[in-house]
């Protein structure tokens, strides 16, 4: 199980909030950076919240900045919205990109950047709830609902092509109180042959020991519970190959 950290931040800050609201500053992002690599991660996730519902993304420089020490892949998400975006994450020093808001707008955009880039490194990123018994997409870090439901979404996405799909649960989103383990069903009920990043919820070593029996030899993404120290990444292959 690949361990990821998610590093969300807002206006040069690491921040967090529980259902993606309720933002409150934790940090500078170098420092959550660089110590979660020291620690043995295996790669970084790193997300302008708000760079979508404003119409940029000014982490760039941050990107730059950090690639000079830390040597793991990078995933740069929010407000990749152009060819140019996407062309600047790379030349940043990225790794991978995310992508969300700007394929529920327009889903032909992932065809344009796949002809250019191709699939490897392009990450999907959706942002998920149950609604009336029906699991349906949200964007703009999840204020805004799209007239998609899970299973569409996925399916068109497939039809398209993409590297990595990174699957956030609205509902558990930093509430600590362990995995989205009916999403996660969901999820394998459909028997996606692309690797999956399953993020949310994750408060306690136990978690990640059952997320890696029901979700076998795929990737966590773990914000809070890092961030507040409820576990350590140097712990966590100890508890998951006991």
């Amino acid at each position: 199980m690949r361990i990821i950290p998610k590093i969300e931040i807002k206006n040069n800050y690491v921040i967090k909030g529980i259902n993606f609201e309720g933002l409150r500053k934790i940090g500078d992002p170098k420092e959550f950076i660089e110590k979660y690599y020291n620690e043995g991660c295996d790669e970084i996730i790193i997300s302008d919240v708000v760079a979508s519902l404003y119409g940029r993304n000014h982490l760039f420089k941050l990107i730059k900045e950090i690639t000079k020490s830390v040597f793991i892949p990078i995933t740069l998400i929010g407000g990749l919205r152009s060819i140019s975006d996407i062309d600047k994450a790379f030349n940043s020093g990225a790794d991978k990109v995310g992508l969300n808001t700007v394929l529920i707008k327009n889903p032909n955009f992932l065809k344009d950047v796949i002809k250019k880039y191709g699939e490897a490194n392009i990450v999907v990123s959706i942002e998920t709830r149950k609604v009336g018994g029906i699991w349906k997409i949200f964007y703009l870090n999840g204020r805004e609902p799209a007239n998609l439901t899970l299973n569409q979404w996925i399916f068109k996405l497939l039809s398209i092509g993409f590297g990595e799909l990174l699957i956030n649960s609205i509902d558990y989103d930093g509430t600590l109180k362990g995995p989205d383990i009916e999403l996660i069903h969901e999820i394998n009920s459909l028997n996606i042959k692309k690797p999956i990043i399953y993020s949310a919820g994750i408060g306690k070593y136990n978690d990640l020991v059952l997320l890696n029996k029901i979700f076998k030899n795929q990737a966590v993404s773990i914000s809070s519970a890092l961030h507040y120290r409820r576990i350590e990444i140097k712990k966590i292959n100890k508890f998951i190959n006991q």
